[in-house]
């Protein structure tokens, strides 16, 4: 007997439906997953600065180092300064880098200059946030309005005062 020599029709497989399908499995299981998540959030009572506004990107000129110890001591440039007096403290740091940039004994500081200073904080753990946000509110009120939060311990100066 001979075999029929059949049209086999090749199988095709459709992967639309399939796409589709893992589709449908993908927005479920976002849509369960958020139902999940608890979306409230803890009530704080977060301290306020008098000087918010939005930082603008630039290049910087100089930098500022304020760096704060679990005792509430404050140090701008090494330099120790009681917390009442830190903004003025980071303007004569900032006026005698400009002037020590320059080398002219009696240069000012512009707007312009001060608003590109970048000011560093680096607060050692257990330092209180409120101190934190008090140094950043001080600098902004004296024009500053870069900074950036530094977790590196050798900024930390060991003297006492």
């Amino acid at each position: 007997m001979k075999r029929r020599n059949r049209d086999l029709k090749r199988t095709k497989i459709e992967i639309i439906p399939m796409i589709d399908t893992m589709f449908f499995l993908l927005v479920f299981f976002l849509l369960s997953a958020l139902s999940i998540i608890n979306l409230e959030s803890l009530g704080l009572n977060l301290p306020k600065e008098d000087s918010a506004s939005k930082p603008k990107i630039e290049k910087v000129d100089s930098q500022l180092t304020v760096a704060i110890k679990k005792d509430g001591n404050v140090f701008v440039n090494s330099k120790f300064v009681l917390p009442d007096a830190i903004g003025q403290a980071l303007l004569d740091s900032a006026t005698a880098q400009e002037r020590a940039k320059r080398k002219q004994p009696n240069a000012v500081l512009t707007e312009e200059a001060i608003r590109k200073m970048s000011v560093v904080i680096s607060a050692e753990t257990g330092v209180t946030h409120g101190l934190v946000v008090t140094c950043i509110d001080s600098a902004r009120q004296k024009g500053m309005e870069r900074f950036a939060i530094s977790v590196d311990k050798s900024i930390i100066p060991k003297a006492n005062p």
